[in-house]
């Protein structure tokens, strides 16, 4: 009786009131951001949300070690802005236990180095055992070139950066995991370059609003390790088309599949038989998309392709250009057809982009980025979740 007592002499007191007012509401608000991360994919082991000065956190990609550990790095943006021309940083966590779990605090790896940003990382192991670590050091609309490091202790540490294109400066994107080595050995790095009218002393958002999004198709190829880079014919496609983000994949047969970003309601296929050199023109492929991009990368000992894009089929003018959901298939004929599609994130208020795709002896891993939430997750897929994986 003591204890209700005590209870009511405190709630007769305003500031009592006023105080447990405040604490019911911060265990509310604590209640709906564990509900909101329940919502996420049953599959996620990693989260990593906004916080102060940190307004964005996305493109990434994996690397295994030689101790089974693996080095997860992605892009985390400071300041107040979450735009692509804000400032940013290359920081990493790592997981010993095959991505369950995963270190809870930051490591710098590549402090921002360019006048606007440091982004968008792909990791490769290379055929001399060493790691490359790929990013893009965005200078301005005029000047976005990737950079690439070289670790041989396991990611402890890197090589000062060596620009990987210098024939031609210009605003070139390369996404996160995009770089891949051929059988051969051979290092192919697909870009699109953007050229624009612009201002340098404009505003993030008048920079954005002057970006041009007709992208022109390359693939940069080295068989140095990245020391020297050559330039691939464009890649044909209309002109009336958006052309973005392309990336490359190796097929059983030694030929290369490049599959590219469009405006076009799926995304376009190129093929090369050249290594690289030289290439198809660009079509439309069955991979139903809207403008976003898609990853493809093959399944281990296997023949089958394995995508990851977002599969929106909607009619409706106000979802069907919508980065929801995001969806897994495979294909067991180089493309042509996509089978076993699984949904990994549904939420209609999502979007969902920026994959990169990692595997275990018995897992998928992938991170992407979610542009409602301005976070970046991991999600962790038994190989027995996928249908049609031979």
């Amino acid at each position: 009786m003591l204890f209700y007592h005590n209870i009511d002499r405190f709630l007769r007191h305003r500031e009592g009131l006023k105080i447990l007012t405040y604490v019911t509401l911060m265990i509310l608000c604590s209640s709906l951001h564990i509900q909101e991360a329940k919502a996420q994919s049953k599959f996620t082991t990693l989260q990593i949300l906004p916080s102060h000065d940190n307004p964005r956190n996305s493109e990434g990609d994996f690397i295994t070690r030689k101790d089974g550990s693996i080095l997860f790095i992605y892009t985390r943006f400071t300041g107040q802005s979450a735009s692509d021309f804000a400032g940013s940083d290359l920081v990493s966590r790592i997981s010993h236990d095959r991505g369950k779990t995963w270190s809870s605090e930051d490591r710098m790896v590549v402090k921002n180095e360019g006048e606007m940003n440091t982004m968008s990382v792909s990791l490769l192991r290379l055929a001399s055992g060493k790691i490359a670590l790929f990013y893009l050091r965005k200078n301005s609309l005029g000047d976005c070139r990737p950079h690439l490091r070289i670790s041989s202790d396991e990611g402890e540490s890197w090589s000062e950066p060596v620009v990987c294109i210098n024939d031609q400066v210009g605003y070139y994107v390369l996404n996160n995991n995009r770089v891949i080595q051929l059988a051969s050995g051979r290092l192919l790095m697909p870009v699109a370059l953007h050229t624009s009218n612009f201002n340098p002393n404009a505003t993030l958002h008048e920079l954005e609003k002057s970006f041009n999004s007709y992208g022109k198709i390359y693939c940069y190829f080295s068989d140095d390790e990245g020391k020297t880079w050559t330039r691939s014919e464009r890649v044909s496609i209309p002109d009336s088309i958006i052309a973005q983000e392309p990336g490359v994949v190796e097929l059983v047969d030694g030929s290369v599949l490049m599959y590219i970003r469009t405006n076009a309601g799926t995304q376009y296929f190129s093929k090369s038989t050249h290594r690289g050199e030289r290439w198809t023109p660009a079509n439309p492929s069955s991979l139903v998309s809207p403008l976003s991009p898609a990853s493809i990368v093959r399944l281990p000992n296997s023949l089958h392709l394995l995508a990851v894009w977002n599969h929106n089929t909607q009619t409706d003018p106000a979802l069907r250009g919508r980065r929801t959901p995001l969806t897994l298939a495979v294909s067991p004929d180089n493309g042509t057809t996509w089978k076993g599609m699984m949904d990994i994130e549904t939420d209609p208020k999502g979007s969902y982009c920026y994959t990169g795709i990692h595997f275990t002896s018995d897992h998928i891993l992938l991170n992407y980025f979610d542009w409602h939430t301005r976070g970046v997750y991991v999600v962790r897929i038994p190989f027995q979740e996928i249908h049609n994986y031979d």
